[in-house]
């Protein structure tokens, strides 16, 4: 019997082990690296409708190209519309596509009135919407004692009410068609506490609520439900970024020599994320992704270290430093 609980510890082990080496060695969570190696690849939603907010720049610029290349047809829609028409160009480029098949739709998210009438554009063009893909969004960085309410306010209605508007104006025609795919740009700031961003980060965890109930409701009516988590990734997300006080962004400017993942690579693991319906991936380096596990099944331990670690080293941390 001895003998029999050694050899099971061993395994229980051994199998910890590996698990711990393939995390620390990976650039997104195990669901997404076993799906990258054995599920299935864009190229398997190809003639797809998506349409993709927040399009002309960052993730949603590049997940425009990954998804141009596995043949899927494009709604492309953000504030500027000179941009779209760029990022446009350059799907066509690469794509697989035709120009036909690529629709540049300007949008606001922050004009909720306009949601309705852009859904039934983009459904008059292509007749119907596969993937919604909600990308459009901003950060913020600020102490939380440092940031205004009508800060708090603005990071809710345009990373969460706006995301939500755009998405209950395209879920009944989905319904309606008893299929479709919805993928939400979180964060892993939605999984954990990242100092000094308390309105993007509380933006980002309601996100995770809101969406991964939409995800149980919808798991018996085939509408899928994604949540895309990216750590630092190398995009202009700090050049417009809210700050503690309104009107005001940080203009801030990434280093080539801070430890963030590609745009690129960040797409691509979305759009493979995407592909396999996953209900959720972590895409970060380490030691964020490591982190991230930690918060997830050890979440008071984490929060004794993090505090132990100082916000000095957390924000280190945050902006690809460490």
């Amino acid at each position: 019997m001895l003998d029999f609980l050694f050899y099971c510890f061993l395994g229980i082990l051994f199998t910890y082990i590996i698990l711990l080496v393939l995390i620390l060695m990976g650039d997104c969570d195990l669901y997404l690296q076993f799906a990258s190696k054995f599920g299935k690849k864009p190229s398997a939603l190809k003639g797809k409708v998506v349409w993709i907010t927040g399009a002309s720049s960052g993730i949603g610029e590049c997940l425009a190209y990954e998804l141009a290349k596995a043949g899927c047809k494009l709604c492309l829609s953000a504030r500027r519309e000179q941009e779209l028409n760029r990022v446009k160009k350059q799907c066509l480029l690469h794509g697989n596509i035709k120009e036909e098949d690529i629709l540049v739709l300007p949008l606001d998210a922050l004009k909720f009135e306009t949601h309705s009438s852009a859904t039934q554009d983009v459904l008059k063009y292509f007749s119907k919407i596969d993937i919604l893909v909600n990308n459009a969004g901003r950060s913020q960085r600020a102490l939380f004692e440092e940031t205004s309410l009508d800060i708090d306010r603005e990071v809710i209605e345009l990373n969460v009410l706006g995301v939500l508007s755009l998405t209950k104006q395209v879920l009944p025609h989905m319904l309606e068609r008893k299929e479709g795919h919805i993928a939400v740009m979180s964060s892993i700031a939605g999984k954990l506490s990242a100092p000094s961003s308390a309105s993007y980060t509380g933006s980002k965890h309601a996100i995770q609520g809101w969406f991964s109930t939409l995800g149980v409701e919808m798991s018996d009516r085939n509408i899928k439900v994604t949540l895309l988590c990216p750590g630092p990734v190398f995009s202009n997300l700090l050049e417009t970024a809210f700050t503690g006080k309104a009107g005001e962004e940080l203009k801030g400017k990434m280093e080539s020599s801070e430890k963030r993942m590609s745009t690129a690579r960040c797409a691509e693991l979305c759009a493979l994320a995407i592909a396999n319906g996953l209900d959720e991936a972590w895409i970060a380096l380490n030691p964020v992704l490591l982190f991230t596990y930690m918060f997830q099944y050890f979440p008071n331990l984490s929060r004794v270290g993090s505090k132990r670690m100082g916000l000095k080293m957390l924000k280190k941390i945050r902006e690809g430093k460490v």
